[in-house]
């Protein structure tokens, strides 16, 4: 298997207040909500870089269209990982975040590995890492 992936879909309870968080708060481009016309259907999608989607679509019409339970979310399935070039930028998108009504469950701290990092929750719960890492280099 070639790795492309090119989307990556968040299950939502409510679709518009994520909309707003991922678009008003943390900035991201999207053209809304789209497909609302269809049972099942109504998605919004953000640009993120360059290949990169996140998708954010009703957990209910996930498991709809994937025929499986609906189960309780949990928020260590997976993280998020946000890298950025500084730890000033960790401090600012923790801040952005925050502002955006995340909720900061780690705020941003020096790591052991020697990176600099902090989580938080979007409104759903979803984990995100905004995370500094001097062994990579991160384009502006």
């Amino acid at each position: 298997m070639k790795p492309r992936i090119t989307v990556i879909t968040l299950g939502v309870d409510d679709l518009e207040r994520s909309l707003k968080f991922y678009r008003d708060g943390l900035g991201l481009p999207t053209e809304g909500i789209v497909g609302e016309e269809f049972e099942h259907g109504a998605v919004a999608f953000f640009d993120l870089q360059e290949g990169l989607r996140l998708a954010i679509w009703k957990r209910k019409d996930i498991a709809h269209e994937a025929k499986v339970h609906q189960t309780p979310a949990s928020p260590t399935e997976f993280t998020i990982g946000h890298n950025v070039g500084s730890k000033e930028e960790v401090d600012a998108v923790m801040e952005q975040a925050n502002k955006a009504g995340a909720t900061i469950t780690e705020p941003a701290h020096d790591t052991f590995w020697g990176g600099y990092s902090g989580h938080f929750q979007d409104p759903d719960g979803h984990l995100w890492e905004v995370v500094w890492n001097p062994q990579w280099d991160i384009e502006a």
